[in-house]
């Protein structure tokens, strides 16, 4: 990557070491908050909300986040400082000057329009007048590609251009897609790299015009590191076949039968959160019981363990499975594919009660999604045990990072004292 090389080449580099669970949201909370998922909230890409009784997955708002990120601790440090955040996950209304997020409309016929959450408000049409809307197909799935990052690029480049940030935080997902999908020691993730590095460049180029080129600090994270997999356990047909998870059937298949279930699992990459209903302690020995020495299942976490993890908090599932690295947890729980629910076949990040990196295999033959977890051929989210799942952290210029490794943890505190706040341990 020798356009990243040159930007942080006068710099320094270290190890980032991803705290557990290893995934988007709770890592990229992880860096804003400087702080744990005991803290801030997010344990896992997705939520199950105990009091609705409803499974949340990439939609939830900024509000959803329980601590104070690097653009609102900046603000109550010099209220003049203004920050702009482009595309990381959680981010509609969040506190930032400026912003911009993914947000398509539902329609009633179960469409979708493609849009997104801007502040101001106005600004998104502007982006469309000038550069069409959001590739929003090309952000995952099958067809997901360079073009996404590549509006996400050309669009936080003309927001900086009008608005002038003092920070500027942008999410850059193009890695992720063929990581997880052809494996992250191939020659297609090589290339991805080579298409990344010249989005970089166009970044650069771009807000360099903007700025003296010694008044700009880069700071370049990743989140984590994808390992490859050759093995996927599946919890919910575990507790299906324990009786503890309950199916209901409907014209188009089995459908998870929340209310019933008196133990379920949010599969999430390498972990899950197994959520017991009312917290029965009998039922929750039941789960752990069920899943000691199950082939691919690293560890069984409970309630005594969530601290050791930072994830002792209220939406913390009864019980954690943590994967082991070569091996991922997959959502389904249907014994037959016949069986299977019609959306489980279709993209459709909203509806699965769980993560499903299978959206990115597109049969062309059956124009659907295949139901073969064993085609997945890369994950993420197992606790770090080796160099292999730990990432990188750049800064372009020397004394930001002050060692040679970090936890993601401690990327907030290098943002903010390079703009000179008194970072204080724990707030």
């Amino acid at each position: 990557m020798p356009a990243l090389t040159e930007l942080v080449r006068a710099g320094e580099e270290a190890r980032l070491v991803p705290s557990f669970p290893a995934v988007t949201c709770p890592v990229q909370a992880n860096m804003t908050c400087g702080a744990l998922p005991s803290e801030h909230g997010v344990v896992a890409n997705g939520f199950y909300w105990r009091d609705t009784n409803r499974v949340e997955m990439w939609t939830a708002w900024n509000d959803c986040i329980d601590r104070p990120q690097i653009w609102d601790r900046l603000r109550q440090w010099d209220p003049s400082l203004k920050s702009a955040v482009w595309f990381p996950l959680h981010s509609k209304g969040c506190g930032a000057d400026y912003m911009c997020a993914p947000a398509p409309i539902h329609n009633e016929d179960g469409t979708e329009s493609l849009w997104c959450h801007t502040r101001p408000e106005t600004l998104y049409q502007e982006l469309v007048d000038e550069l069409g809307h959001f590739p929003l197909h090309h952000f995952w799935g099958p067809v997901a590609n360079i073009q996404s990052t590549s509006w996400i690029v050309d669009s936080a480049i003309r927001a900086a251009d009008e608005f002038r940030p003092d920070f500027l935080y942008i999410y850059l997902p193009h890695l992720d897609y063929v990581g997880q999908k052809q494996g992250p020691d191939t020659g297609a993730f090589s290339d991805s790299l080579v298409e990344l590095d010249n989005e970089i460049r166009k970044l650069a180029q771009g807000l360099s015009q903007m700025a003296r080129e010694d008044s700009l600090l880069w700071l370049v994270a990743s989140e984590y590191a994808v390992v490859p997999v050759d093995h996927v356990t599946f919890p919910n047909r575990l507790l299906r076949e324990a009786g503890l998870l309950e199916v209901c059937q409907q014209e188009d298949g089995e459908y998870l039968d929340l209310r019933n279930s008196r133990a379920w699992a949010l599969a999430d990459h390498q972990f899950s959160h197994v959520f017991v209903q009312n917290a029965d302690p009998q039922t929750i020995k039941q789960v752990m019981d069920c899943f000691t020495h199950v082939p691919g299942i690293a560890r069984v976490l409970a309630a005594e363990d969530f601290k050791r993890f930072g994830l002792d908090h209220p939406r913390t599932g009864e019980v954690v499975l943590v994967s082991e690295p070569n091996s991922w947890q997959a959502y389904y729980w249907w014994q037959q594919e016949s069986c299977a629910p019609s959306f489980a076949r279709t993209v459709d990040i909203h509806r699965k009660p769980g993560y499903d990196p299978v959206e990115l295999f597109f049969d062309p033959g059956t124009k659907g999604i295949p139901l073969d977890a064993s085609l997945v051929c890369g994950s993420h989210g197992a606790p770090v045990t080796d160099p292999a799942q730990q990432g990188v952290v750049l800064a372009s210029k020397p004394g930001i990072l002050g060692k040679s490794q970090l936890a993601d943890t401690e990327i907030a505190a290098c943002t903010l004292k390079a703009f000179g706040l008194p970072v204080v341990e724990n707030q």
